[in-house]
C-alpha cells in the first residue's frame, strides 16, 4: 500500500484515458494555529536520522538493489545528509558524496521551468497551439496541441520508435546519437493516442517537442537556454548537459551498474556508466549533484525560478485519467503529485537512467525537502527501487 501511494507520483510511465473533470489544484495550506494565527508546517519534526541511515545501510556490490546512494533531506525542521555504498565495485572505494550522476527525467522540471519563464515574459501562450511556433515540426494533425498539454502530458502525441524496452536491446544501442527533430517527425507521423486534453500519457516526446520550442523562441540551443536562465543564476556548477555525442559523466561520480542474471543463478554487475543520452535530450539527459538539485528545488518552490502566477501550473494536476491505468492523473507541468501514506501531499520528479535512480521532492511549504541519487541495479525496472522507497518513507516520516 505504501509503495502504491508513492509510485503513482514518483515512477515514470503512466498515461491517460477519458474526458476531464476539474483540475486538481495545489494542496491547500495547513490550518492556522489557534494560538499564533500562523500556518502550521506540513512537516514539523526533524528528519529521522536513524531511519534514513537504515534506509541506505549495507549498499555495495553484494546488495540486491543498489551499489550506492546519496541523500539530502532539508526543510524548516532540520537537515540530514548521508551516503552509502561504493563508487566502483572493482576497487571498493567509498561512494563520492558530492558525486555527479545522471538525473534522468528530473530534466523535465528544468525544461518546464524555462517554458513557464517564457510564458511569463509573454513570448509564448501556454494555451496557444505549439504549432504556432513550430509549423515545420508539428503537422496539421496535431495543430490543436497546446504548450500546456505538452507540459502536462495530455497532448496525445505517441512515443517515437526506439530500440525496444529490454535492457539488452538498449545496451546494443547505448552509443547511438539521436536527433530530436527526427524523433518528433517519427512520432507525429503516427495517429494520435487520444484527443488533446482528454487523457494523460507520460511520454518523453512531449518534452522533446518543448526542447525544440525553447530553441525556437529563445534562438539558443536548449542546453544554453537552461544554463543562462537557471544553472548560472542559481550557481548550479555541478549540473550540466552532456551534449549529443558525449557518453561520459564528467567530474567525480559513482559508477552505475545493471544486474544481469546468469545461468547458474548468480548475477553480473555490468557497468553502464558510459551511455549516450541524446535520445532523452530535454526530457532526460541532465547530469547533476544532490546539492545542486536541492538548491534548484528550494528556489523553484520559493518562486525564484518561475513567477508565482506561472508556477501554479507545476502544482496543478489536470482532471483527466491516466491513459494506461485509468487512474486519476498525477503529473503536472514538470512535476508530479505524491500522496504519502499519512495523507501528506508532496510534489516532485523522479528520473531513471540505467545505473541511476534520482528524485527531487518537497512539501509545497518547503517544510521538508528531499533529493536522492540511488545507484540502482535495475534502475529502469517496472517496480520502484526498494532503497529509494525506503529513503522516501524515512525522509517524510513525522
Amino acid at each position: 500500500m505504501i509503495a502504491a501511494a508513492l509510485v503513482v507520483g514518483m515512477a515514470s510511465g503512466p498515461a491517460v484515458a477519458h474526458a476531464a473533470s476539474a483540475p486538481v489544484q495545489a494542496q491547500a495550506p495547513a490550518p492556522a494555529s489557534a494560538v499564533s494565527g500562523r500556518v502550521a508546517p506540513l512537516v514539523s519534526t526533524p528528519p529521522n536520522a536513524a531511519a534514513l541511515q537504515a534506509a541506505i545501510a549495507g549498499l555495495g556490490p553484494r546488495h540486491r538493489d543498489a551499489t550506492a546512494a546519496l541523500v539530502r533531506v532539508g526543510g524548516t525542521a532540520g537537515r540530514w545528509q548521508g551516503s552509502s555504498g561504493v563508487a566502483d565495485v572493482r576497487t571498493g572505494r567509498d561512494a563520492v558524496e558530492q558525486g555527479r550522476f545522471r538525473a534522468g527525467s528530473v530534466t523535465k522540471a528544468f525544461t518546464a521551468a524555462v517554458v513557464l519563464q517564457l510564458a511569463a515574459e509573454g513570448r509564448l501562450d501556454l494555451d496557444g497551439p505549439v504549432r504556432r511556433h513550430l509549423p515545420g515540426v508539428v503537422p496539421d494533425a496535431y495543430g490543436g496541441v497546446t504548450v500546456r498539454q505538452l507540459l502536462d502530458h495530455t497532448s496525445g502525441i505517441p512515443a517515437a520508435d526506439g530500440p525496444g524496452d529490454s535492457f539488452e536491446a538498449q545496451w546494443e544501442h547505448r552509443f547511438d546519437v539521436t536527433d530530436p527533430r527526427t524523433q518528433v517527425a517519427n512520432a507525429v507521423a503516427k495517429e494520435r493516442e487520444f484527443a488533446p486534453g482528454t487523457a494523460q500519457h507520460y511520454l518523453n516526446i512531449n518534452y522533446t517537442v518543448l526542447g525544440l520550442l525553447i530553441e525556437k523562441v529563445t534562438g539558443m540551443r536548449y542546453a544554453d537556454a537552461v544554463g543562462a536562465r537557471i544553472l548560472r543564476p542559481l550557481g548550479l556548477h555541478g549540473t550540466s548537459f552532456p551534449g549529443r555525442t558525449e557518453k561520459r559523466i564528467q567530474g567525480p561520480h559513482n559508477r552505475g551498474y545493471q544486474a544481469i542474471p546468469k545461468a547458474d543463478g548468480s548475477r553480473e554487475l555490468r557497468d553502464v556508466t558510459e551511455w549516450n543520452s541524446s535520445d532523452r535530450w530535454a526530457a532526460g539527459d541532465i547530469i547533476s549533484t544532490t546539492a545542486d538539485l536541492e538548491r534548484f528545488t528550494v528556489a523553484l518552490f520559493s518562486g525564484r525560478v518561475v513567477p508565482q502566477a506561472q508556477l501554479e501550473a507545476m502544482f496543478t494536476v489536470p482532471g483527466v485519467q491516466d491513459f494506461e491505468s485509468g487512474k486519476p492523473a498525477a503529473m503536472t507541468a514538470g512535476l508530479s503529485r505524491i500522496v504519502l501514506p499519512d495523507g501528506t501531499v508532496a510534489w516532485g520528479k523522479s528520473g531513471g537512467r540505467h545505473g541511476y535512480n534520482t528524485a527531487i521532492g518537497a512539501t509545497r511549504d518547503l517544510s521538508r525537502t528531499l533529493v536522492y541519487s540511488v545507484n540502482a541495479t535495475d534502475a529502469k525496472g517496472q517496480d520502484m527501487n526498494p532503497v529509494a522507497l525506503g529513503v522516501i518513507m524515512a525522509a517524510f516520516t513525522k
